[in-house]
């Protein structure tokens, strides 16, 4: 037996019959198809065929050779799905005419790691996802799963943990099972707003362990009438989501690239310069770490009603400082941009690619920030420099920086900032429930 199958056969054995073929849309949005465990060699050679057009930021036309988007399966990812008896998942790379498609994501995503490669370096990430679950009330509008979980100050709130250990525990079993090495589970800050950490990985494996995390909350969610949901910011008033990287560098003997202990951040002058690059970049990153509309209401300075926040709304770094977007924490980067709502894959090829450029040029990095930078805002003291105040301004930004631009690849970039741009015009367009209650008989 070939390869093939032994893989087909092993597979049968557990009672696999179909394989759940899964890309990722410029949107960072799951898609695919099920295709039979059979043709295995035609998935993995060839690729699941799809309308290219159907997909949102291929640039592909209708019709040609490369009308066709091909999700080319990896035979590594395979691995049944516990919420989907019988199926197996794979993550695919894009393809059309026979090549890599440049407006694919997870291709963004691994041509800046070979750039990484070629330095015999390996980038580390951790991925924190938090999230809302939320229901439907009577009235039309998004809750709180859980109606009882309304504390003003909630985190870490156990009553809602024992409410909810249904989904939770759900959660718990389906991600063991998948191979994710479960760190804790916790209530966040906001009401039915949740925590599910895991441990670190490769880039690439990080991102598409990422995506199984969404697919699997998505379908356990369902199973409870409940919705998973990935948006920043559904309350006005309370804390947002974030979906924090937690970055490492090390080199082919292993040694961790960012660190010195005998400075007194503990950062090297790599670590340093990854530090200024994205510093540097911080405006067009914005656009791609926070994607959405609705990222903004997060990158702002309201209040939040338990009295805490943690968004990162100032160009600055910190050891151990949750104010600032880039944390520092004994030799490793925690950047604290991206949201849930952002493609995983585009994100941290971005952040690497800025941080490169730091490195690279031997970018100046700013003095640490050693203070809290919400009281420093609150006393009227001069202020780092902003990040973005919404979309727009985010993607004019990222339409700027050629330097990032062009080495993350234009035709991606401009896939991006079409599509995107197209999306803050629509919601600008738009009339709110707030100028309505405000301005419909007030003149």
């Amino acid at each position: 037996m070939n390869n093939y199958e032994t893989r087909i056969a092993d597979l049968q054995a557990s009672g696999i019959h179909s394989i759940l073929t899964q890309f990722c849309d410029l949107h960072g949005v799951a898609k695919g198809k099920l295709v039979p465990l059979q043709n295995l060699r035609e998935w993995v050679e060839t690729g699941a065929g799809f309308a290219g057009p159907s997909i949102w930021g291929t640039g592909l036309g209708r019709f040609g050779a490369r009308s066709e988007y091909y999700g080319r399966v990896q035979p590594e990812s395979l691995r049944p799905l516990p919420f989907m008896p019988g199926v197996a998942h794979a993550v695919c790379d894009g393809y059309a005419g026979g090549l890599p498609l440049d407006t694919d994501s997870r291709q963004l995503l691994k041509r800046q790691l070979a750039r990484l490669k070629e330095r015999g370096w390996t980038l580390w990430v951790g991925i924190e996802p938090e999230f809302f679950l939320l229901k439907k009330g009577s009235d039309g509008r998004w809750l709180p799963a859980d109606g009882q979980d309304r504390l003003d100050k909630p985190s870490y709130d156990l009553k809602s943990i024992h409410r909810n250990q249904g989904f939770l525990d759900d959660m718990r079993v389906a991600l063991t099972q998948l191979g994710f090495e479960l760190q804790q589970i916790d209530h966040e800050d906001a009401c039915g707003q949740y925590e599910i950490n895991y441990s670190f990985d490769d880039a690439l494996a990080a991102a598409d362990r990422f995506m199984l995390f969404k697919l699997t909350a998505h379908a356990i969610a369902e199973q409870h009438g409940c919705v998973f949901s990935c948006m920043p910011k559904p309350f006005a008033g309370a804390p947002g989501s974030g979906l924090h990287f937690h970055l490492s560098i090390t080199d082919e003997q292993g040694r961790a690239v960012f660190t010195d202990s005998n400075d007194a951040l503990q950062l090297s002058a790599q670590g340093y310069g990854f530090v200024a690059g994205l510093l540097q970049h911080a405006d067009a990153l914005t656009a791609l770490c926070a994607p959405t509309v609705n990222s903004y209401k997060r990158l702002a300075l309201s209040h939040s009603a338990s009295g805490t926040t943690w968004s990162p709304v100032w160009k600055a770094y910190g050891d151990n400082n949750r104010t600032c977007v880039v944390r520092t924490v004994a030799g490793r980067l925690e950047w604290r941009l991206p949201d849930p709502s952002c493609n995983v894959y585009a994100a941290i090829a971005a952040t690497l690619a800025a941080g490169l450029d730091g490195i690279d040029r031997a970018l100046p990095v700013p003095t640490a920030c050693n203070e809290d930078l919400y009281e420093r805002f609150a006393s009227g003291a001069v202020m780092p420099e902003r990040l973005p105040v919404d979309l727009g301004v985010a993607l004019q930004a990222l339409a700027r920086d050629t330097t990032l631009t062009q080495t993350l690849g234009e035709a991606f970039c401009q896939q991006f900032i079409t599509l995107k741009t197209e999306e803050w015009l629509a919601y600008v367009a738009s009339v709110s429930d707030w100028e309505l209650q405000h301005y419909v008989d007030q003149f």
